[in-house]
């Protein structure tokens, strides 16, 4: 049920907006996300996410401490029922520069996945590529994309259950050809709070009937898992998330992260300081 219009101008709104706000500056100063003369291209999917990264973003360009432009791309992936004409009208009564890519990855995604299988793998790598190139050949210089806590937190678990890595996803990442600088400026906002927020400013929501009647996919899993946790141990997602801001590669067990084998050779080297310590400093009376 979403909240009524007038909700945008209660406290309760006001102090959520600017919770959100601080969140995602302090995620943009923290990682370095945005700099002088940066041409930010936000990836507007239609989904409460994005639109709130958005609206955040457009909020903390009237003070920041330095110049950026925002551009809004979507990518239309020619789905069957996809309302092409909300996310152009949106944004033209935002005033904000926006792009519309078509591409019919849909048709791809049909065609290579066999029935019943996960699609979302495939689906985002098309998607990637596109969004890379509109970048590649139109000058940014960050890509934003509506990722919060939730979503990396979630990744943390996917990894280790699914994958066998102890790997999340970062607020701020190079892409793989080094020619990318993606950004997650949500990247400290909690998932409940951009539903309350998107609830509450009435986004125009464009559901993704690709892959979201997919039930069955892991990521929901570990959401059901993560959500019935929060319920029984409440501040458990804060607890993950910071374990995920301090972490010690001593006390894990990757010999590529941590110089186990040169454990031996710190210890002589301690061994040795403490047979023959140096010579207090003389003391001018």
């Amino acid at each position: 049920m979403k909240a009524a219009p007038e909700a945008r101008t209660s406290n309760n709104f006001k102090k959520l907006e600017a919770q959100l706000r601080s969140a995602a500056g302090k995620a943009i100063a923290d990682f370095g996300m945005i700099a002088e003369g940066d041409r930010v291209m936000v990836c507007l999917s239609g989904g409460k996410d994005s639109y709130t990264l958005l609206d955040v973003l457009l909020s903390l360009r009237r003070n920041a401490p330095v110049h950026f432009e925002l551009i809004a791309v979507n990518l239309d992936q020619k789905q069957p029922g996809f309302p092409a004409h909300v996310l152009p009208e949106y944004l033209t009564r935002l005033s904000v520069p926006f792009h519309i890519i078509e591409q019919d990855t849909y048709a791809v995604v049909k065609r290579v996945i066999p029935e019943g299988k996960t699609m979302c793998g495939l689906c985002s790598r098309l998607r990637r590529g596109a969004l890379y190139r509109y970048a590649a050949e139109h000058g940014i210089t960050k890509i934003a994309l509506g990722h919060h806590r939730d979503d990396l937190i979630e990744t943390l678990f996917l990894n280790m259950f699914f994958g066998g890595r102890l790997k999340a996803m970062p607020p701020k990442l190079l892409s793989e050809d080094r020619r990318h600088i993606v950004i997650r400026p949500l990247a400290y906002a909690a998932e409940r709070d951009i539903a309350r927020y998107a609830a509450a400013r009435d986004f125009p929501i464009i559901p993704c009937t690709l892959c979201g009647s997919q039930t069955h996919l892991q990521r929901a899993a570990v959401k059901v898992m993560l959500r019935e946790w929060e319920l029984q141990y409440p501040g458990r997602l804060e607890s993950i998330f910071s374990s995920l801001q301090n972490v010690s590669a001593s006390q894990l067990a990757d010999p590529a992260l941590f110089d186990f084998a040169g454990l031996e050779a710190l210890r002589a080297m301690s061994a040795a300081a403490a047979a023959d310590p140096a010579p207090p400093e003389l003391i001018d009376l």
